[in-house]
């Protein structure tokens, strides 16, 4: 049965302009602005994993100068919550009240229930008297509803020391997005210096150590969560976020990391053990009662969004042809099995996949095994060619045969992976041996870092040079299934979805380095409904 949804719920769910015109000037009388030096609620507010039916709720409550984060001191203390339908609060659907205190380092969440679907929602928090900055959020369309569009902003890596996060800002301003997907590295480990700006730190992490503790960890996540440029996309939009390695350690598998050294560091486990604690403390995230972060959220009959786990499970990274070995694994058993069903079973029009790390092949200086036939095996060639980054699902090619094996047997169409990780810009078609070179089994877009290091950045060159540009050629001239890359910019990509197509707008800032950085479109890639050809676009009109 169609379920109309009249205009108004359509600007709603558009995230019109006007909405985010009235959520700029929608701080209460006597409400400390979320970034304020002081106050209560410093540390701004979020909400994440719109239900058609609720939102969860995100905050930090400072009841006492000495409450700081990670410090483990300070009282317990009673936060109210609200949610009205209009920013100004004079009809308040939802409210209520809970305790926090030292031992959820008095982080707040609340998983609000009994709303309304497919509609705006205002929220904020309060505490002495005092009101947090009021935050603006959504509800899922019904799961049978006929909606005719859905805008995403998709983000990854924002590393703090590498520049200001003025890509957050940019989407928050755009005024039309309804849902930001964040793929991971959403924060980084690392001491002062080791990961910054092609060699210049631009403004020092707190702690100024690499982070190790339960303490370190919510120190550092404390510190994101004062950039007044997350803030505003917190405030402005509801997120859906996954985690990748660093919000550990560097190239996390699950029983190590490459950043981790038991000798000196204590027990791996140990760490993971901090870090997702604070994790779920400081991020409006739902989590299953296993801690499982991998989740599915449904948005009417036009897309479904499956957030996948790529560090929790993996085998440890390899190398040669050790990539084809069956018994390793990128997702894990339970988790390909979920993945597998969930998008052969989806009677969505759009099956997206946020995915932390790329899924196309990237074949270095050979042509694959299985184009190479027998003289392929006889030189330990993999099978689909020399790996360049085995910490991508190119060093986990059974994984990547098995999911794509399955979608082809079930005939499973319209899939479009969002991945990041990589810090630059792709827009690939999957192809594997199954599929050939002029099949490809689905599609994918891999957006560039907020702020982290890119090749002219190694480098040590302008954005563009020679040497950026000839290294994007040879890609794609060796991967005819990588459609389009770019290697240097960093910022962030808008993704429409319609009933037609699924399209990819990429925006660069013009400095990363530089508070409120502006940023310019670069490209734009779409693929159309039953097919998974990618094609070029025009700039979007004005």
């Amino acid at each position: 049965m169609t379920n109309t949804i009249d205009r108004r719920t359509l600007l709603r769910l558009a995230g019109a302009s006007a909405g985010t015109a009235v959520l700029a000037g929608a701080t209460l009388t006597g409400a400390a602005p979320a970034g304020a030096a002081g106050g209560a609620f410093r540390h701004g507010v979020a909400s994440g994993d719109p239900l058609p039916d609720g939102v969860l709720l995100w905050t930090r409550l400072t009841p006492t100068d000495e409450a700081q984060p990670g410090s483990g001191v300070g009282p317990e203390a009673e936060v109210t919550w609200q949610v009205a339908a209009d920013p100004d609060f004079a009809t308040v659907v939802a409210q209520g009240a809970l305790t926090t205190g030292p031992a959820r380092d008095h982080t707040v969440k609340v998983a609000v229930t009994g709303l309304a679907p497919a509609t705006t929602w205002w929220y904020r928090f309060g505490y002495a008297g005092a009101w947090s900055a009021t935050g603006r959020t959504m509800t899922a369309p019904p799961a049978d509803a006929d909606i005719d569009r859905l805008r995403l902003g998709v983000v990854s890596c924002a590393n703090w020391e590498a520049g200001y996060f003025s890509a957050y800002r940019n989407l928050a301003d755009r005024g039309e997005v309804n849902l930001v997907v964040h793929l991971g590295d959403y924060l980084y480990e690392y001491g002062t210096g080791e990961f910054d700006a092609g060699g210049s730190v631009v403004r020092p992490v707190l702690p100024a150590h690499e982070v190790l503790t339960l303490a370190d960890y919510r120190i550092r996540h404390a510190l994101y969560k004062t950039d007044p440029d997350l803030q505003a996309l917190h405030a402005s939009v509801p997120w859906v976020i996954t985690w990748d390695d660093h919000e550990v350690a560097n190239d996390q598998w699950s029983g190590g990391a490459e950043n981790h050294t038991p000798a000196t560091e204590g027990a791996f486990a140990a760490r993971v053990a901090a870090a997702r604690q604070a994790y779920a403390e400081w991020m409006p995230v739902r989590t299953g009662a296993d801690g499982a972060i991998y989740r599915r959220l449904r948005f009417g009959r036009l897309a479904e969004l499956s957030m996948l786990d790529l560090r929790s499970y993996r085998s440890q990274q390899a190398s040669g042809s050790a990539v084809d070995d069956p018994a390793r694994t990128i997702t894990g058993d339970a988790q390909m099995s979920w993945l597998k069903s969930g998008l052969a079973a989806s009677t969505a029009r759009w099956k997206l996949v946020g995915n932390p790390v790329m899924i196309a092949r990237v074949d270095l200086a050979t042509l694959p095994a299985w184009l190479l036939g027998p003289i392929g095996r006889l030189l330990g060639v993999p099978e689909n060619g020399v790996v360049l980054n085995p910490d991508q699902w190119d060093g986990y090619n059974a994984d990547r045969n098995e999911l794509v094996d399955h979608l082809r047997a079930t005939g499973t169409r319209d899939i479009v992976f969002l991945t990041g990780d990589i810090h630059t810009s792709w827009a690939n078609e999957v192809t594997t041996r199954a599929t050939g070179t002029a099949t490809p089994a689905a599609v994918e877009f891999v957006v560039p870092s907020v702020t982290s290091d890119n090749v002219n950045d190694f480098l040590g060159l302008r954005e563009g040079n020679a040497l950026s540009v000839l290294g994007a050629d040879l890609l794609r001239a060796t991967n005819t299934h990588v459609r389009w890359t770019e290697l240097d910019g960093h910022g962030y990509g808008v993704l429409e979805v319609t009933r037609q197509q699924c399209r990819m707008d990429w925006y660069h800032l013009a400095d990363r380095t530089r508070p409120g950085s502006a940023s310019r479109w670069v490209a734009g890639w779409s693929v159309a409904a039953g097919s998974s050809t990618l094609r070029r676009e025009a700039a979007p009109q004005a």
